[in-house]
């Protein structure tokens, strides 16, 4: 979670990183806007965003506003539905389309995300999935209820998770989502 501009400057960073956008600041958000690059766009304002909620104070709490109101806007156009403070750093959306997650979901960095993914609780519960770091989820992907997925970690596309995965370093797939073998990370 960013507490501080310190956080938000390493989110800042290792999301260009993880997005291979070769520029930041200034110059690299006006590179976006020419380009219309609105993942890269959406995923500035959403950590503008998670700085600004996460600090007290009246100025931190409009500023919070306005760069909430933004990135919803931007979610429109992405199609993403995307809380605050449900990704660490080095997210890597990696282009249009729907992507719904739970408010109470936490993913940690270097997650890599694609189009047609959610991440949610079910029946009616609050208890929404935990998934560890340096994680791939694929296209078409569902996770869903109170599970929680180890560090490197990759699902394959079109796939089910319902229940949990301990074990890193594998890939998963298929409905209901298995093992389907281990991955050498080195």
């Amino acid at each position: 979670m960013i507490q501080n501009f310190k956080d938000l400057k390493y989110y800042l960073k290792e999301d260009r990183r993880a997005l291979n956008v070769k520029r930041g600041g200034v110059i690299g958000y006006l590179k976006a806007i020419v380009y219309l690059n609105f993942t890269y766009l959406f995923q500035v304002n959403l950590r503008i965003a998670e700085y600004f909620s996460n600090n007290n104070g009246l100025i931190n709490k409009i500023l919070s506003l306005g760069f909430k109101y933004k990135y919803n806007i931007l979610g429109v156009i992405c199609g993403f539905s995307i809380p605050i403070n449900t990704f660490g750093p080095g997210l890597a959306i990696v282009h249009r389309g729907t992507i719904v997650v739970h408010h109470n979901a936490r993913i940690g960095a270097n997650c890599r995300i694609h189009v047609c993914t959610n991440i949610g609780a079910t029946g009616g519960s609050d208890k929404a999935p935990i998934i560890g770091e340096n994680v791939y989820i694929g296209p078409g992907v569902k996770i869903y209820g109170n599970i929680r997925i180890a560090n490197s970690v990759a699902i394959a596309a079109n796939s089910a998770v319902n229940k949990s995965i301990f074990k890193e370093n594998v890939t998963v797939g298929g409905v209901p989502a298995s093992i389907i073998r281990d991955v050498n990370a080195n």
